[in-house]
């Protein structure tokens, strides 16, 4: 069967859809630097709309706050690409959408934007779960290989948060 996207991350996502279907568990997600791509994924996958539910591609801190209703003292305060940040992602995109578990996945696929403290492949990552405690915060930091570009980091990306939707 042909795909769009890479073998692996349809494989992965197929993975996650079925895995997510048995457990009887609804997912959304929340996208920066991936762009989508990991909705992409998803849908790639026939009949995944009884297990996704949404995902919001919220590329700008605009869209973050409105959207996600991430507060917009966090954003300024912590910056886009970090654990805050990505944490609140991951909650606006579990209440907006109503699914049990919501990942959210922000970063910095480059090839510019990286700083010092921040480099170009810098990715944060955020699971929240509708029955857990709404202050423990489940995310993750990495530091991904600029080496083979913006695809290449978008890709790693896609499939850390497509993991981190395992039930």
């Amino acid at each position: 069967m042909d795909y769009l996207l890479p073998p692996e991350l349809v494989d992965k996502a197929r993975e996650i859809i079925e895995a997510n279907r048995a457990a009887g568990r609804t997912i959304a997600l929340a996208e920066s630097c991936t762009g989508g791509l990991v909705s992409a994924a998803l849908t790639e996958i026939a009949g995944s709309s009884d297990v996704f539910l949404a995902g919001y591609v919220t590329y700008s801190n605009e869209a973050k706050m409105s959207a996600l209703h991430v507060n917009e003292d966090v954003v300024g305060t912590f910056g886009a690409v970090s654990v805050a940040t990505a944490w609140a992602m991951a909650r606006g995109a579990l209440t907006t959408s109503g699914a049990d578990v919501a990942v959210a996945i922000t970063g910095i696929a480059g090839p510019g934007g990286g700083s010092a403290s921040k480099p170009v492949g810098t990715v944060v990552f955020a699971r929240a779960e509708r029955e857990e405690d709404p202050d423990k915060v489940v995310a993750d930091s990495r530091l991904f290989d600029a080496a083979g570009g913006r695809a290449a980091i978008r890709l790693q990306a896609a499939l850390c948060a497509l993991e981190l939707l395992e039930p």
